[in-house]
């Protein structure tokens, strides 16, 4: 009995999912757990060694395939959907996680650098979810809708920029334009919900340290929790919110930051 309680709520198994930069960081812890759970999974990147490296190696626990796109593009956004409706007549979950660093003092931020940043972290899911949504809504239903969750961050909570402005601008706007997208298409089934991590081990993460002096031993003795994030922490969170036990919830913003912005 406590199995199927446990099977019903959280299973995600047969579930198709598209992580976008899975294959790095953040993405990567969540395309491992998904693949785990028993989903098929696909990942987008860049580069197509560690892409590929990185599937290589989940197939040992599932499927996962990657293709590469540069999601900088809005042309290839859209090869990214066509390519996937090649391999899939439906998506179950869409994880919008690619996205750019920047933190620089005020009067360097340069206006090609806050455009290219801008465009990759707001610009790209939105229009990977407009080129989406015929493959999202293709099996959704009311008891068991779509999941759509936009990897945001505390940046875009924070009113502290630690340089980073273009950085935190975009993430409060992707948390809005989940709202806003939640509001939109839960009538079509789809459910709309951003994850704002705090401090897990990535690419990104690094940036923020390297750009700022000492920030990653202050940062750590801000965190209740007295550790960064783990991926049993992030992919427990979607699991959450791409199963049955998430199935009511659209439109939340999660901090999960062990307590950091609720201390500061």
């Amino acid at each position: 009995m406590v199995a199927d309680i446990y099977h019903e709520l959280f299973s995600l198994k047969g579930k198709t999912a598209l992580v976008t930069g899975g294959a790095k960081g953040v993405g990567a812890l969540i395309s491992t757990t998904l693949v785990r759970a028993g989903c098929r999974v696909f990942i987008s990147g860049r580069s197509r060694e560690a892409g590929e490296r990185h599937a290589e190696q989940l197939a040992a626990y599932g499927s996962c395939t990657f293709v590469q796109h540069d999601l900088a593009s809005a042309e290839q956004v859209q090869a990214l959907a066509l390519d996937l409706a090649q391999h899939s007549a439906s998506l179950d979950i869409l994880v919008n996680n690619a996205g750019t660093f920047n933190a620089e003092p005020l009067g360097s931020v340069s206006e090609q650098r806050w455009d290219e940043l801008m465009g990759l972290n707001l610009r790209t899911p939105f229009l990977l979810i407009q080129a989406l949504l015929p493959l999202l809504g293709a099996q959704a239903s009311n008891a068991d809708p779509a999941r759509i969750i936009n990897i945001g961050s505390i940046g875009g909570l924070m009113p502290q920029s630690n340089g980073a402005y273009a950085y935190g601008c975009s993430k409060a706007a992707l948390h809005q334009l989940t709202r806003m997208l939640a509001s939109d298409l839960r009538g079509r089934h789809i459910n709309v919900n951003a994850i704002a991590p705090g401090y897990f081990p990535s690419d990104m993460t690094a940036g923020f340290f390297d750009a700022v002096p000492n920030l990653e031993q202050t940062m750590l003795g801000k965190i209740p929790a007295g550790r960064f994030g783990s991926q049993e922490d992030i992919g427990g969170m979607v699991i959450f919110l791409a199963s049955r036990a998430g199935a009511y919830l659209t439109g939340s913003i999660t901090a999960l930051d062990g307590g950091f912005l609720g201390a500061a």
